[in-house]
């Protein structure tokens, strides 16, 4: 059976692991969201997140896109490969809607997946 939850080893803690994907990413990006991906040495996919208060001012709004973004990652997990992803949030992302944030975040994880060299 799979499980489609979102525990804590499914996610980038501390600083240190964000620095490792910021060092040599693979980018996939849309007008208002990137995503930076870098292999691990784990048998399954991390996430983290960054939505800046300078791009999405009100905090229900900044909310509001992490749990989408959360969902998101939850629902394909197991599509994605070992690697290691942070979202980047970006001006403008507050005017889209909850299906156009999700469609755009579908198109971008498989964009991800396709990015992993065959090896």
């Amino acid at each position: 059976m799979i499980m489609l939850a979102f525990t804590r080893e499914l996610r980038l803690l501390t600083p240190g692991d964000f620095a490792f994907v910021f060092q040599q990413p693979v980018r996939v990006a849309s007008p208002f969201i990137t995503i930076l991906g870098r292999p691990n040495s784990l048998n399954n996919p991390r996430m983290g997140l960054t939505v800046a208060k300078r791009y999405v001012k009100r905090a229900h709004d900044r909310n509001r896109i992490k749990r989408l973004i959360r969902e998101s990652f939850r629902l394909q997990q197991h599509k994605l490969p070992a690697r290691d992803f942070v979202v980047i949030v970006k001006n403008g992302a507050t005017n889209l809607d909850n299906r156009t944030l999700t469609e755009t975040l579908e198109k971008l994880w498989h964009r991800q997946c396709r990015q992993v060299p065959a090896s």
